[in-house]
């Protein structure tokens, strides 16, 4: 099932690293967005946003400009 908020536990899983620095990449990624402007979930991260910064492309899912 692909879902549109990841936790920890799917980053440490997705890319093989501990779920402490999966938590790690979360909060960087939270900040990012909310320094632009976007609502945030402590501890969730949208996948096409995860999958824009770690793999370098978006998929179908983009984030809204505005809410």
């Amino acid at each position: 099932m692909n879902k549109y908020m990841m936790t920890a536990e799917d980053i440490a899983e997705e890319v093989g690293v501990s779920k402490g620095k999966a938590y790690q990449l979360i909060r960087k990624m939270n900040e990012e967005l909310s320094e632009k402007g976007y609502i945030i979930i402590s501890g969730k991260i949208p996948r096409a946003y995860w999958e824009e910064k770690f793999f370098g492309h978006q998929k179908s899912v983009v984030l809204p400009e505005s809410l």
